[in-house]
């Protein structure tokens, strides 16, 4: 039986060691968050709520990227997936499935926040980062430009920002000028409903469907989180955000527990450290330590017989140096052609002579 087992086990474990780690390419983190940007924060939440091992790359260039676009997953096989949903849903078929102990019921009630969100939030936050001038030059292309490298920095915002235009337009079609401010005001009056609502569903619960985080938790999060984190100069949203006690708390609670020991930096994500969320940092340095002024010996005392001895010798050991140094650039100067010797003339007759300077003076 023993010999049986081990012949079941190890095939397995030879494969585990062999396939190469999954990789996560997604937006740098700012604003005191992991990551900038509404889908990678999203695929970041789920991965850590599932402790999922991947190497993630936190990067402002998006063709770094395997797929050209942000977020991107290669896995282990060397597929590159990019949109966010498919990332997911790749992650559950690999076994880290966060929606694992959920009933039918709060399956659905997943797919109708999930889609409210995508309705009446999210149109909002578009408009909040992207389309609001004020909001857009101070904040949202003020960090893709000091972030991004040269020259993509000059045209990659504003190509984004377009895309986002699309986006929006897609979603809830092109106003016209007239009823503009009409069409802004309904979107932010169902984007208040909207939180309201998810305020009245969390109640005092620690995430939506009990003590444990599901992927409904990282599509709220990654929404509340840039709303509540980043200072902008018009939010009207934010304000209203604010008001809600609850989902603030929601959302600092997921920050430090799962993202306190975030640095911003590429780092291998374990299963070990998703199952780990109370690490609040590195202890300190157990080899650190100081020298108190005991520890150390004091400076032995020269005496001064010996630096009066010596000062002659130093004296004429600067000025061989120096001579040898006069000398060598004497030398080159000559061999090189920059100084010549020449004869003297002999010397001629005053009027020769006379005659002789009026015409150096006319050469130079």
């Amino acid at each position: 039986m023993k010999a049986l087992a081990q012949k079941e086990v190890l095939p397995v474990q030879r494969a585990y060691k062999m396939a190469a780690p999954m990789e996560l390419f997604c937006w740098s983190g700012g604003w005191g968050l992991p990551s900038v940007d509404l889908d990678s924060l999203t695929v970041l939440t789920y991965t850590r709520f599932t402790g999922a091992p991947l190497k993630v790359h936190k990067i402002t260039n998006p063709w770094r990227s395997p797929s050209g676009t942000l977020p991107a997953l290669r896995t282990s096989q060397g597929e590159v997936i990019s949109a966010p949903q498919k990332i997911i849903t790749h992650l559950r078929k690999e076994k880290y499935n966060a929606d694992y102990d959920l009933s039918a019921r709060q399956g659905a009630d997943t797919l109708a926040f999930m889609s409210l969100l995508e309705e009446k939030l999210l149109p909002v936050l578009i408009h909040t980062f992207w389309i609001d001038t004020k909001n857009y030059v101070e904040v949202t292309r003020k960090w893709y430009a000091e972030a991004m490298p040269f020259p993509l920095n000059f045209f990659l915002p504003g190509r984004m920002q377009r895309q986002y235009m699309e986006r929006l337009q897609l979603t809830n079609g092109k106003p016209s000028p007239e009823n503009e401010e009409e069409v802004e005001k309904e979107l932010y009056q169902e984007a208040r409903e909207c939180l309201t609502l998810l305020s009245q569903r969390l109640g005092s619960q620690k995430f939506f469907f009990g003590d444990a985080p599901a992927s409904l938790d990282a599509f709220v999060f990654s929404h509340l989180a840039l709303l509540l984190q980043v200072k902008m100069p018009t939010g009207k949203l934010q304000i209203h955000l604010r008001g809600l006690q609850n989902l603030c708390v929601y959302c600092s609670h997921i920050l430090s527990l799962y993202f306190s020991w975030d640095g911003g930096k590429e780092q291998m994500e374990g299963a070990v450290l998703g199952r780990m969320p109370g690490i609040q940092g590195l202890a300190p340095c157990p080899l650190s330590f100081s020298c108190s002024s005991a520890a150390v010996p004091p400076p032995r005392q020269t005496p001064a017989a010996p630096d009066t001895e010596e000062e002659p010798n130093r004296r004429r050991n600067q000025i061989l140096s120096v001579l040898a140094g006069l000398v060598a650039m004497m030398g080159y100067a000559l061999l090189s052609g920059i100084i010549s010797i020449q004869r003297a003339a002999p010397p001629h007759t005053p009027g020769t002579r006379a005659l002789d300077m009026v015409e150096e003076d006319e050469e130079e």
